[in-house]
């Protein structure tokens, strides 16, 4: 699983999938990619749509995340834009992680991953 630290809020110093906002114009798919790329260093071609999520954010904003699936097509992989960092990470390692809010019951509700071995925390 691909996961970057944020480096500003909301969720500064936690992990998180790469995102951000969807400009006026932009389809999802458009997003995914100049997100990924900013965040990352690495170019990716939209998959299918995982799931979608409300969280609330600061100042009584309610944002509304959508995640999808992708694959790598090229790029190197370095921490970039708002991201303090950005790694590969393994089921099992996810479970060990400060992780945004919601993330490792998003991701294990939607079947992206499974539930890391011994772990029964929200993540």
């Amino acid at each position: 699983m691909l996961l970057v630290r944020r480096g500003r809020p909301p969720g500064q110093g936690l992990w998180s999938v790469p995102g951000g906002r969807v400009e006026p114009g932009e389809s999802d798919a458009e997003a995914l990619v100049r997100e990924v790329l900013e965040e990352t260093g690495l170019t990716v071609t939209p998959g299918r749509l995982t799931g979608a999520v409300d969280r609330p954010g600061p100042g009584g904003v309610v944002y509304e995340i959508r995640d999808y699936l992708a694959e790598v097509s090229g790029g190197t992989l370095a921490a970039g834009d708002d991201a303090a960092d950005a790694g590969w990470f393994t089921d099992d390692e996810l479970a060990g992680l400060p992780l945004v809010p919601g993330l490792l019951d998003a991701l294990t509700g939607w079947e992206v991953i499974g539930r890391p071995s011994g772990s029964s925390a929200t993540g």
